[in-house]
């Protein structure tokens, strides 16, 4: 696999490493492919289907990936408009 982060700084390849060990304990170990075809389908869809969209992150205060970022991106939304109604 290709390292994600720039050379000679590990720190950079942490959130992949971390992705990927998530990703075969709960899932890859548990599971029998037929081929590879098969098992990049459903990988792609256990990562679609549950790690974005259910599954919780602590680093998201609890919340699921595409929840948090709805939130974060409605609070940005929220602060802008606040601010535009403040300076005119």
């Amino acid at each position: 696999m290709q390292s994600m982060g720039r050379v000679g700084c590990a720190l950079d390849n942490a959130a992949a490493e971390a992705f990927n060990s998530t990703l075969k304990v709960e899932y890859v170990h548990r599971q029998r492919f037929r081929s590879r075809a098969e098992a990049r389908v459903k990988i792609a869809t256990w990562i679609t289907d549950l790690y974005n969209a259910r599954r919780r992150h602590g680093a998201n205060d609890g919340l699921p990936p595409i929840t948090f970022e709805r939130q974060l991106t409605e609070k940005r939304q929220t602060s802008t408009a606040l601010m535009r109604t403040a300076v005119a």
